[in-house]
């Protein structure tokens, strides 16, 4: 019996001291936390090769602060929506992720950035599409959720409900970044030239999942969409179902990549009917889907989750995704793929 005690120890310590942040959410599954918060930045050609240090840890800086923000409010009491736009916020206001001030321009050289937010409680959303002038369009999301009859508005229409409401209004040309200028340049240049274009090039996105200290999920989007984006185009982020989906019965879920696949496959809505029609466990049905499903289809990217017990899963198949996690003692940011 001693010698059986002495090897849990060893395998306990083994798992507390494992670094690989998604071997430490497979040995601590099925544990009731309680809160929990996770976030990423995109998913896209993410290396170190092609990563200055002084980028690297400029962005490891934001997600911490993220992070931060997020356990402080928690720990605080407030509730998950709350959290995920005070959250999302912090990465709509960093030039470093393709949201909000670090929007990439779309083929006419302007920004249009959607947004989506969800409660699991009673399942109540709210999305905004194609606007230009609102400065965090994830706060419009949840106008649009609390203070409208409507779930989806975009455009002009979107712009005007968030002024109503008294949302920070600012001239387009707040969004503007030189790197994201030279972005557009640079693929509208290989475009003519029928060269390939990244993934990292081409989208982009920020999310939160979190589950609050009453047992409430809740999920956000919010991105600039696609990179040369013609006609108004709308991806997956302010779709729900596809970009976020929040349910206290199952999970709250943000997605990233490319938007397409993501609406087709209804990705935020399917990993929470795999969990509650099939059984399926958080870390089951999102590897499933980002690693089986959306392979076999020709989709790239990856998303976050948060189930209703604490237990959180990141999934990509890309290179990388900016990514990061907080539950009580725990906080892991992570960029590359390991």
């Amino acid at each position: 019996m001693r010698f059986l005690t002495f090897l849990s120890i060893l395998f306990f310590i083994a798992c507390s001291t494992n670094n690989n942040p998604d071997q430490v959410f497979e040995t601590k599954m099925n544990t009731k936390t309680p809160y929990a918060m996770v976030i990423h930045g995109g998913a896209g050609t993410i290396t170190k090769e092609n990563m200055s240090a002084e980028n690297e840890k400029s962005i490891k800086a934001v997600l911490n602060k993220a992070l931060e923000k997020g356990e402080q409010l928690l720990q605080g009491g407030a509730d998950a929506i709350e959290v995920v736009e005070q959250v999302i916020h912090i990465l709509e206001d960093s030039p470093h992720f393709n949201a909000g001030k670090g929007a990439v321009f779309n083929y006419d050289g302007k920004n249009e950035m959607d947004a989506s937010i969800m409660e699991g409680a009673e399942l109540k959303a709210g999305a905004v599409g194609g606007v230009s002038n609102v400065k965090h369009p994830i706060s419009a999301a949840r106008a649009v959720m609390e203070k409208s009859v409507h779930v989806l508005l975009t455009g002009k229409g979107a712009e005007t409900f968030s002024k109503d409401q008294g949302l920070e209004i600012v001239d387009p040309s707040y969004f503007y970044t030189e790197d994201r200028m030279k972005a557009l340049k640079g693929v509208k240049e290989r475009a003519k030239k029928k060269m390939k274009i990244s993934e990292k090039e081409k989208h982009g996105t920020v999310g939160c999942a979190v589950l609050d200290k009453k047992g409430n999920l809740a999920a956000g989007t919010s991105t600039g969409g696609m990179t040369n984006k013609r006609w108004n185009r709308i991806g997956d982020s302010p779709i729900i179902g596809a970009g976020t989906y929040a349910n206290n019965k199952t999970c709250a879920v943000s997605c990233t990549g490319h938007g397409e696949y993501f609406i087709r496959y209804a990705v935020a809505h399917d990993l929470s009917a795999m969990m509650e029609y099939k059984g399926s466990s958080l870390a089951e049905a999102a590897d499933e889907i980002i690693n089986k499903k959306l392979i076999d289809a020709g989709g790239l990217g990856g998303l976050i989750a948060v189930d209703k017990d604490g237990n959180v899963a990141m999934p990509f198949n890309t290179p990388g995704m900016y990514r990061g996690y907080v539950k009580p003692g725990e906080k892991v940011v992570e960029i590359y793929g390991e």
